[in-house]
């Protein structure tokens, strides 16, 4: 267990990533979850945003910025003047990852497409996210997630059935499409040390979405149908949903017909396996309204903490409904140390979920708090050989940012 937790929490030391050099272009949440997977293996981020961003959050609430924006340094450029492209340009030559999630035209309008900075940087792997693609007839649509969600087919399978269109409880298909993303960027780097080139690595919220519904996608390109709304249950097995307790509702997924008999034997109820209508996983799906009726009337008598631990210890998946604080309060959560204490000059102390990926020889932990936007412009600047007199002149004519203003109380003030 200790070495475990070693394991789960070592915030020193170099990450997998840590000769990667990554410019962030991104903004929403699609394209910086792709960066925040890069910035947690140690990749060098430096954030770039618009100078008015500079000191403000970007559009996001403080708290939600901390966990999104970690790991990394920001810099504010002018990208609309030739200057700022300049600028931009000089990281360029010396980064290997520039990741963007502008509507797909942005980027040639401000001169940082991959055709671009290819020409700059020959090894640059430049990474997109959008809405829908990069071309097509909704190329040019503005998209975010429940649009996708929508669009994508998730929201017509989710809820009750019968209920109408439900939306998933989470960003879904930006989250999806920033981790296949950040996916796609390492295939590459990987094989630019064969080849020695980089490429344009694209994927969108809609591809994300499509390619998340999976086991009903292939429903419908191999076999056909169409798959409705489950609500709780599993779309084809049964019993595998919420069922009722003495006290609360639990999970269960009792399908293979093993496990099947198992649960009957723990809920005493062993004579629904010689009725015909549940004596295969088809009848039982094909029944699944009585079966469901005769299965919670013997849930209903057992506490829920009873049930689960009676169920797992035959090998049948049970586990409990767990509300978000109830869920970081949990042993096994606990154990994993999901949450990661950092410290933020603007919040103080903040417990912030670490990535879920844990390597037994180096660090995927967290190594510093979100930066104000363009917090980093001088040290970045410096570090790219600008002088003093340079950079300046460079925020003299708003080129790059000025001096990152501190939010205090909703009120601006210079520092």
């Amino acid at each position: 267990m200790k070495r475990n937790q070693e394991m789960t929490t070592n915030a020193t030391g170099a990450g997998p990533l840590a000769h990667i050099k990554v410019l962030d272009l991104t903004i929403a949440r699609a394209g910086p979850t792709c960066v925040r997977v890069l910035a947690d293996y140690g990749a060098q981020v430096i954030q770039v945003v618009r100078p008015e961003q500079s000191g403000l959050e970007g559009g996001l609430p403080g708290f939600d910025r901390e966990n999104l924006h970690r790991n990394k340094r920001s810099i504010a450029i002018n990208l609309q003047t030739d200057a700022g492209r300049d600028v931009f340009y000089r990281l360029a030559r010396d980064a290997d990852v520039v990741v963007e999630n502008f509507r797909a035209d942005v980027k040639h309008r401000l001169k940082v497409d991959y055709e671009t900075l290819k020409a700059i940087n020959r090894r640059i792997v430049y990474g997109s996210n959008s809405g829908f693609g990069q071309d097509g007839p909704y190329r040019s649509r503005p998209g975010v997630d429940q649009i996708a969600q929508g669009l994508g087919g998730l929201m017509s399978i989710t809820g009750p059935p019968g209920g109408g269109p439900w939306r998933v409880g989470i960003p879904i298909s930006d989250l999806c499409a920033g981790l296949y993303l950040a996916h796609g960027i390492m295939a590459a780097l990987i094989e630019r040390e064969r080849s020695g080139e980089g490429q344009w690595v694209q994927t969108s919220l809609l591809e994300a979405m499509i390619a998340m519904l999976d086991f009903q996608a292939t429903r419908w390109l191999i076999g056909g149908a169409v798959p409705p709304q489950a609500g709780n249950d599993h779309p084809t097995s049964f019993p595998m949903g919420v069922f009722p307790a003495k006290d609360g509702m639990v999970n269960i997924a009792a399908a293979g017909d093993r496990m099947f008999l198992d649960f009957l034997r723990v809920i005493g109820a062993e004579d629904l396996a010689q009725d015909e209508r549940f004596r295969t996983r088809q009848a039982r799906a094909s029944h699944r309204p009585e079966l469901r009726a005769l299965v919670e009337e013997r849930t209903r008598t057992w506490a829920c903490e009873a049930l689960i631990e009676a169920l797992n210890a035959v090998g049948v998946p049970c586990g409990p409904i767990l509300t978000i604080d109830q869920v970081f309060e949990n042993p096994q959560v606990q154990h994993l140390a999901l949450a990661q204490t950092v410290e933020s000059e603007r919040y103080g102390t903040l417990k912030i979920i670490r990535s879920p990926v844990r390597l037994s020889r180096t660090s995927t932990s967290l190594r510093r708090v979100a930066p104000a936007p363009g917090a980093d412009t001088d040290v970045v600047l410096k570090d790219y050989g600008y002088t003093p007199e340079e950079i300046s002149a460079l925020k003299a004519s708003s080129v790059v940012g000025i001096d990152p203003i501190a939010v205090d109380n909703g009120k601006r003030r210079s520092k």
